[in-house]
């Protein structure tokens, strides 16, 4: 699985020149139609098989819907001009931004899922189960399905019937944030990110407000899930309405936020009622992996506190044989972690705040992507997307905004008003992409990376700026592998780099490889080839280049 992440909105925004904060009126907006046929054929051929698209279900936003029976938000609880597609104000429809006709906004889906498929690409979508916005109100739920808060028992801070948290005779305050507002919250409900008071700062997720599962935070984190609590049936029909329309997958926000309990409840129905569907969790906690895994049924968490950290801190100096034990400490579920190296959260890996250039990137890539796991982009970092904009809420930060209407300039001109080609690309843009399309591809084509994982730190201790491993075939192998073997070796170095490396004996015994006096090994990356014994009693003698690496496949020859 290889998943390209899309911020829906941004897409097909083409303005060249946008206004710090400025409305969708004057910065404009993508919608979902332009995901043309053309423009998911160009995703699937870099080599991606599932594409995110994120921000889909409706969210707060200043921007007024109210001729289209939306109404307006209070501009007080809503960040930026576009507001955050995690501040859900309708869990039944979709965001109006994204039609073209936001009458038909709810076809306008359920066309981009056909289109997707027709392209050979599964639909992942966002589920944000935590948290809600301020303001949520749904006027396109299904008659027989009751509101968020409808029924709820305001006079209590906490009721295992209520579907939010409350503070009786207390009015929210946004003084930490801004002076001489107009919103009135009464009573106070407990803010998303488990800020259980009402006075949220404006580092809070002041816009949104708690989800109750049934955890009374203030009353010592007692668990009330029998008899199962409204909010359990609530979130569970969201989700069979969203699987109806097709989707392949939910990305779950903040999954961890939610207990366990309400996963290992949830998700097997819904797996039921559609098989093959996936769930991807949002979790950082590495004590709570395995829980949301065996319990919460979850097929795939993000890597983020692992091998994500890890690989940008080797980018930044470290030693690379810190890599070893980052993958060693998931060993045992190394096959549901999703690895990425950007995505809406963390900033650019172009951006100045982090490598100032994307080829220095590309050793993280080999590693990431090549490694036994799934693998997710987000859009633009194969063009070396910057994200230094300082777009309005989001300021100048090194991200692509989530919060204002914008234009991606790389975005904008691949995608060159639908055309998609090079002719507005750099050269630099071109090679990378490139380069990302090689590797991507890989990962559907490539034989050996069916089958093992080996890792070559431990008998190459010299090595702290190269991180060198082996992709092989499942099958025990005689004599020449034909093609399904590959030596993976990612220079950090910002200078070419001629190293030794040693393959031990026990890799040999272990694969099922044959030592041979003479081989050719072939660069999948540069076309080069090397002719070199291939014995553990013999260095293999390799030239690295800077900020690369070499994907050395074995010819039969």
């Amino acid at each position: 699985m290889t998943i390209y992440q899309v911020f829906t909105r941004l897409f097909g925004a083409d303005k060249e020149a946008c206004i710090p904060s400025g409305s969708k009126k004057q910065n404009g907006c993508g919608t979902m139609q332009d995901f043309t046929a053309k423009a998911l054929e160009q995703i699937r051929g870099l080599g991606c098989t599932h594409i995110w698209y994120t921000g889909i279900i409706e969210h707060a936003s200043k921007t007024d819907y109210s001729a289209y029976g939306i109404p307006a938000d209070n501009p007080d609880v809503v960040k930026g001009e576009a507001g955050s597609p995690y501040a859900i104000r309708d869990y039944y429809d979709v965001d109006p931004d994204l039609a073209k006709d936001p009458t038909k906004r709810i076809r306008e889906f359920e066309l981009l899922v056909e289109r997707t498929h027709r392209a050979g690409l599964k639909v992942i979508i966002d589920f944000v189960p935590n948290h809600v916005a301020r303001q949520y109100h749904s006027d396109a739920k299904p008659a027989s399905v009751r509101d968020l808060g409808e029924d709820d028992d305001t006079s209590c801070s906490f009721s295992p019937n209520n579907n939010f948290y409350y503070f009786p005779s207390e009015q929210l305050h946004l003084d930490n944030i801004l002076a001489g507002g107009s919103y009135c919250e009464f009573p106070a409900k407990a803010t998303g990110n488990d800020n259980f008071s009402s006075w949220p700062g404006k580092n809070d997720w002041y816009e949104t407000v708690k989800l109750n599962y049934g955890i009374d935070y203030l009353g010592g984190h007692q668990q009330h899930f029998s008899p199962t609590p409204d909010t359990w049936h609530k979130m569970l029909h969201i989700l069979l309405y969203w699987a109806a329309k097709g989707i392949d997958g939910f990305r779950c926000d903040m999954a961890e936020m939610v207990p366990v309990e309400f996963w290992e409840w949830a998700l097997p129905q819904v797996k039921t009622a559609y098989p093959g569907i996936i769930f991807i969790a949002e979790v950082y906690n590495p004590a709570l992996y395995r829980d949301y895994i065996h319990r919460g049924h979850f097929d795939y968490l993000y890597d983020k506190v692992g091998l994500y950290d890890t690989l940008l801190n080797v980018c930044r100096g470290h030693s690379a044989q810190s890599i070893t034990a980052c993958w060693q400490a998931v060993d045992d579920i190394r096959s549901h972690m999703l690895n990425f190296l950007e995505n809406h959260d963390e900033q650019r890996l172009a951006s100045d705040f982090l490598l100032a250039g994307a080829e220095a990137a590309i050793p993280a890539l080999l590693v990431s992507s090549l490694m036994p796991s799934p693998f997710m982009l987000y859009f633009g970092q194969e063009l070396g997307e910057r994200g230094m904009d300082a777009e309005g809420f989001s300021g100048l930060n090194g991200r692509t905004t989530i919060f204002d209407y914008w234009s991606v300039s790389t975005i904008r001109r691949w995608r060159n008003k639908g055309h998609f080609g090079d002719e507005q690309l750099t050269p630099e843009e071109i090679e990378l992409r490139n380069k990302y399309q090689s590797i991507l591809q890989l990962r559907e084509q490539a034989e050996w990376l069916e089958g093992g994982f080996y890792d070559l730190m431990y008998a190459n201790p010299h090595l702290h700026r190269q991180y060198a491993f082996v992709r092989h075939s499942k099958l025990p192998l005689k004599g020449a592998t034909g093609g399904s073997i590959a030596i993976i070796i990612a220079n950090f170095s910002g200078t070419e780099e001629t190293i030794s490396l040693n393959l031990p004996g026990h890799f040999f015994e272990h694969t099922g490889i044959k030592e041979q006096t003479r081989t050719q090994l072939t660069d999948i990356l540069s076309g080069k080839k090397l002719k070199t014994p291939l014995k553990h009693d013999v260095p293999l003698t390799v030239t690295l280049p800077a900020h690369s690496g070499v994907i050395l496949q074995s010819t039969g020859k």
